[in-house]
């Protein structure tokens, strides 16, 4: 990739900057994303894009232990003593 290569531009306007469709597009960035912003010791810019992960269950990555369960019997009462 060439370091001269413009793929876009936009003007700043207040304190914000319009990111142009065809980057958004390319770079698959929508509403709620972050931009993570890093500044080179040689002036250069990079960004990287933060995908927003969102739902009730965006952060569950599954039970992980070792005792097995029975959702027909143990789905309301996981981590509660049930005499």
């Amino acid at each position: 990739m060439s370091s001269d290569r413009i793929d876009a531009e936009s003007k700043v306007s207040g304190n914000q900057a319009n990111i142009p469709a065809r980057i958004r597009r390319e770079l698959d960035i929508d509403d709620g994303d972050q931009l993570r912003w890093q500044v080179k010791d040689d002036g250069s810019v990079r960004v990287q894009v933060i995908q927003q992960r969102a739902g009730t269950f965006a952060e569950f990555d599954g039970y992980d232990g070792d005792e097995a369960t029975d959702v027909t019997i143990d789905h309301d009462t996981w981590g509660v003593d049930v005499e």
